[in-house]
């Protein structure tokens, strides 16, 4: 049986992030290496998240923080809300998502616009805003930078 990759794209793990995972690809849109992120998380693979976050974001304890960070909990599911650039084509790219967590204690939905650079033909993870606690009003510009109304968006 083949097993789904945790990104939800639909594929053969094999066929999509694990060929990033293994080091045999890497992701040419902001999209794909969101997604292999994610599934990083979900297969508990430190190594790899600390290698696709960017240089100048990495701590010297930076690698034992993730290890913490995959040790907690399992990842259930991954939303993409919307994409803004991030083609192969460009250098900045953002993608807003849901992704949801379950630890000893509680479920909990992570919800968050991540940005993306792409620096000598590779993509790293820079930084997110998470949603705000309190939504937007209806009518105002959505907080995940879409250009969307609220309502139209995550509303």
């Amino acid at each position: 049986m083949t097993e789904l990759c945790p990104c939800g794209s639909g594929d053969s793990y094999q066929q999509c992030c694990g060929s990033y995972h293994q080091g045999n690809a890497t992701p040419t849109t902001a999209e794909q290496l969101m997604r292999s992120r994610y599934s990083a998380f979900a297969r508990k693979l430190p190594v790899y998240l600390l290698e696709t976050l960017h240089p100048s974001k990495r701590a010297p304890d930076e690698l034992a923080k993730l290890e913490q960070s995959v040790a907690q909990g399992r990842w259930l599911g991954l939303k993409i809300i919307s994409c803004r650039d991030g083609l192969a084509d460009q250098d900045t790219g953002y993608v807003a998502f849901k992704a949801s967590h379950e630890d000893a204690s509680q479920q909990t939905v992570l919800e968050e616009n991540s940005r993306f650079i792409k620096e000598n033909n590779r993509w790293y993870y820079v930084d997110g805003v998470l949603a705000p606690h309190k939504p937007p009003g209806r009518n105002d510009a959505c907080w995940c930078g879409s250009g969307k109304k609220y309502k139209k968006c995550h509303g």
